[in-house]
């Protein structure tokens, strides 16, 4: 269908591109986007593996100066997902990228799941999915390098062990002890009336987190959006669904129930939420933000599964020379 008034994320293309996207150091791949750096093989192992051996594997890596380096970490949740390219699927990276042995399954990160410390967040590179599984259960491995300049950080600041128990943070490798990207303005959130301002982001969001009141469509959630522009609602009439990484970027992945700043203003905070982006994976179906745990997951669009939250503004780009890009 055309996009053109549709309120689509095909529509509105926000978010930040490079082209070329990634330049090749030998077996080293730097990502032009996130300044970051990864091997060029998917697979270094070849097999998977716990969540804390992986962390121990990654400082074995060190210990060697896997690929010449020795400041290699198993990346959290934001890192891994900035690979995420959701309009591709097996897997779902970029065009033409130059990675080889890229899994079509789970990868780990070094972020635990605030909702249950037992288990950690892993992506899924074939259909894009982000959940968590068990620490004692086995996912693959793709660490990475480079300093973390324009991914914002995930607001996570304690380690915990496998089975759930919190630790000193210090040599464990996590999210916890890296705390890796741009650090989060205090407070985050500027409340105004009716409209709440994320200082972190730069996208404007309404401050009532239930705008239909209850559960609908996919379709439903455009229209109660076109409902709201008609209201000029807060007095600006340029809402629109978010995109998935709009509504990742809320998440702080130090809380759950819901997987927000403790301190943030919104009212009428519900567990899932409507996305405008479609899945690659399979059309019928679209992604949602699984808010009470922080998950990014899909929904069958004709059902009425999700609740409908809106934002307006553009996303800020940590990189000026960043262009507007689908859901990049």
């Amino acid at each position: 269908m055309p996009c053109a008034g549709s309120g689509q994320d095909g529509e509105f293309r926000l978010g930040a591109h490079k082209d070329p996207r990634f330049k090749i150091h030998g077996e080293v791949v730097e990502d032009l986007l996130s300044g970051l750096f990864w091997p060029k093989d998917a697979n270094i192992l070849g097999f998977p593996l716990p969540w804390e051996e992986a962390l121990a594997k990654v400082r074995e890596l060190n210990r060697q100066k896997f690929l010449g380096f020795s400041d290699w970490r198993l990346p959290n949740r934001r890192e891994l997902r900035s690979l995420v390219f959701l309009e591709a699927k097996n897997p779902v990276l970029p065009p033409g990228h130059p990675f080889t042995n890229v899994f079509h399954g789970w990868y780990w990160t070094s972020t635990t799941a605030a909702i249950s410390p037992r288990y950690a967040w892993n992506i899924h590179f074939g259909g894009g999915r982000m959940f968590y599984s068990r620490k004692d259960e086995e996912r693959l491995l793709w660490p990475v390098r480079g300093e973390n300049k324009y991914l914002f950080a995930t607001g996570q600041k304690h380690c915990f062990d496998s089975r759930g128990m919190p630790i000193d943070c210090l040599g464990t490798g996590q999210d916890g002890e890296y705390q890796t990207g741009i650090p989060w303005p205090a407070p985050r959130f500027e409340a105004r009336g009716e409209i709440v301002r994320d200082k972190l982001t730069g996208l404007v969001w309404t401050r009532n987190a239930d705008l239909a009141a209850g559960l609908t469509t996919w379709e439903e959630a455009f229209a109660v959006i076109r409902e709201l522009n008609l209201r000029k609602w807060g007095g600006f009439s340029d809402w629109r669904l978010p995109n998935i990484n709009e509504f990742e970027s809320l998440v702080d992945c130090a809380t759950h129930s819901p997987a927000l700043p403790r301190s943030h203003p919104f009212k009428d905070v519900r567990e899932f939420y409507w996305s405008s982006t479609t899945s690659f994976y399979e059309p019928v179906w679209a992604w949602a933000l699984y808010l009470a745990k922080g998950a990014v997951g899909v929904g069958l669009k004709r059902g009425r599964h999700f609740y409908v939250w809106a934002v307006r503004g553009k996303p800020w780009c940590p990189r000026e020379d960043s262009n507007p890009q689908p859901t990049a």
